[in-house]
């Protein structure tokens, strides 16, 4: 995990994937918010299972797990906004160990991306992927030598080098086979939400950190189009993660982490 100014959710999040894990790895990137007081916390309780770093540098998150490539070893990259189904992720990961997924290199699981949260009512609105894009990152180590070179934050960038009979486009669309209610793997994306104390309410949508520091010809290209259009970050997230219609779902398996 890596967070920045994630106060309001991310002990939900943590909380959420952290019996799915065997470890958890956290890299604060100078938050400035109450997220050191959560994290902390957080460390004390879950004691050697949690490994808390602050660190300067958003780099410094995939490092954290370089030493990973190569060994038998699913590595699950949890972002501050988004909660997880624990219950769902207990059924995955015994189809995890059971060898299912052994020839994938990545899996990707059902979204929310939510706009509207009603924990009172257990229900969230937003917009599901499929048609949106997946944006959970379950990766297999054990497919891939070495992941290194120049990475912004973990699980982005860099060069990847696959073990033979393994290749970058070994991606499983869970999502594509499973509908919302019946999934193993899905995740309340609370991009649209603020997600810190010190966000200005109903403000919008923060921009994730690679569309804001990767410079890729694709990210340049996007930020000239929306600079010529007049568009701004937040429309980016609407053009990915608020695709189709508008869609009101049950929340209830979620709130069994909610802190």
């Amino acid at each position: 995990m890596l967070v920045r100014d994630e106060d309001r959710f991310v002990e939900w999040a943590i909380r959420s994937a952290m019996d799915f894990c065997d470890e958890f790895l956290v890299c604060d990137h100078e938050s400035s918010d109450e997220t050191p007081v959560v994290l902390g916390r957080l460390a004390r309780e879950y004691g050697r299972k949690l490994t808390l770093r602050r660190c300067r540098d958003s780099a410094e998150s995939h490092r954290m797990i370089e030493r990973y490539a190569g060994t038998a070893t699913w590595i699950f990259g949890v972002d501050g906004d988004e909660i997880y189904d624990p219950a769902g992720l207990a059924r995955l990961r015994a189809r995890l160990e059971a060898g299912e997924f052994d020839a994938w290199w990545a899996v990707f699981g059902n979204v929310l991306n939510v706009k509207r949260l009603d924990l009172a009512a257990a229900r969230a609105e937003g917009h599901l992927a499929p048609p949106c894009r997946s944006m959970t990152k379950l990766y297999n180590f054990a497919a891939i030598d070495s992941w290194d070179g120049k990475i912004v934050e973990r699980l982005h960038g860099g060069d990847i080098r696959f073990r033979p009979g393994f290749a970058a486009s070994q991606r499983l669309n869970l999502h594509d086979r499973s509908n919302w209610d019946d999934s193993d793997f899905r995740c309340l994306h609370l991009c649209f939400l603020d997600r810190s104390s010190r966000d200005a309410a109903g403000g919008r949508p923060r921009r994730n950190i690679m569309d804001r520091r990767a410079w890729t010809v694709g990210k340049l290209l996007a930020r000239l189009r929306a600079m010529a259009g007049g568009r701004s970050g937040a429309d980016w997230k609407e053009q990915k993660y608020a695709r189709g219609p508008l869609v009101a779902e049950r929340i209830a398996a979620f709130l069994s982490s909610r802190p």
